[in-house]
Formats: structure tokens, sequence, C-alpha cells
């Protein structure tokens, strides 16, 4: 009986200490996209800045089931909120919407000189731009409708390819001579 009670006392205290705490980060964020970015910046503001990119998924995916082209400007106006929190930088939340929701590739810096800086890495950069594409079908094509704009950013990388290809080409010349 002692050896029972013994048993029955640590198997208690074990499951004490096992027994968490509801996190108060977690959400489960539901249908209404506006309704889930108020709860979102509620939980933002109230410490959990360490869950953004995973509130920001789970907003991407209640997008992706409910498209609109509405879903864009929300989006906008959501970023530009959490950066007024200072949860985010204005650049964060321009290049998450460009990411998402823009023809223009984040991943392809026009600021350097393409031969030195772009033709060695061209195969990584245009990679980059392929994962990009990726996430614009999510963002423009399967949560805001707006697949005109997808085949846009599509053509684009196509077109990005081909001028690579023929510069990086001409670079190469230009330095065997």
């Amino acid at each position: 009986m002692l050896r029972y009670l013994i048993c029955l006392s640590a198997l208690l205290a074990v499951s004490a200490c096992t027994t968490a705490k509801p996190d108060y980060c977690a959400v489960n964020l539901r249908d209404n996209l506006s309704a889930a970015m108020n709860t979102v910046e509620t939980k933002l503001a109230g410490g959990c800045e360490y869950s953004f990119n995973s509130y920001f998924n789970s907003l991407l995916t209640i997008a992706e089931a409910n498209p609109s082209k509405d879903n864009k400007m929300l989006f906008s106006d959501h970023l530009m909120r959490v950066n007024d929190m200072g949860v985010i930088s204005r650049r964060q939340a321009e290049g998450l919407y460009n990411r998402y929701f823009n023809v223009k590739f984040v991943s392809l810096q026009g600021d350097y000189n393409t031969c030195s800086q772009t033709c060695p890495v061209r195969a990584q950069v245009l990679s980059d731009m392929q994962a990009e594409l990726h996430d614009k079908e999510l963002g423009l094509m399967r949560a805001s409708a707006d697949s005109a704009s997808f085949y846009r950013a599509d053509t684009l990388l196509k077109e990005t390819d081909l001028v690579l290809e023929a510069t990086c080409r001409a670079c190469a010349a230009g330095s065997a001579q």
C-alpha cells in the first residue's frame, strides 16, 4: 500500500509539472480575414512579436481560402499597422507586400553592376526569383484572384532570365578580349 501511495504521489507530481499553461500567443484564426488581422494585431501588441511570421502565414492561408481582389489592400493596410506598432520595419513591410502581392521582384536587386555582381551568381538569382514567383502565385493568384498580375510576374521572370543570359554572355565575351 505504501508503495502504491508513493507511486501515486510521484505520478501526480510529474503530471503537475507537465501541465502546460495555455500559450497566450497561440491563436486559431478563422475565415474572416479582417477579423483575423485584428486578432493578430492585438496579439502582436500584447507581446507576441516573435509569432509574426507564423501569424502572417496563417493570414495568407485564410486569404487563399477566401480569394478576393480586396485582400491585397487588406494585407497592405495590415503590414503598415504592424510597422506602426514597431513589430516590423517599413522595409520589411514593403518587402513582404512586394514579395506576395506585386509583380516587382524583391529578390532581384537593381543597384549593382550586372557583370561583376549578378553574373557570377546568376543561377542563385534566378532560383530566388523562382521561389518568389511561387509566393506571388499564392498572394496574387490564389489569395487575391489577380491572375493577370501573376502572369505579368511570370513573364517578367522569363524576360529577366533571357536578359541576364545575354548580358552575362556579353560580359564574358568582353572580359575575354
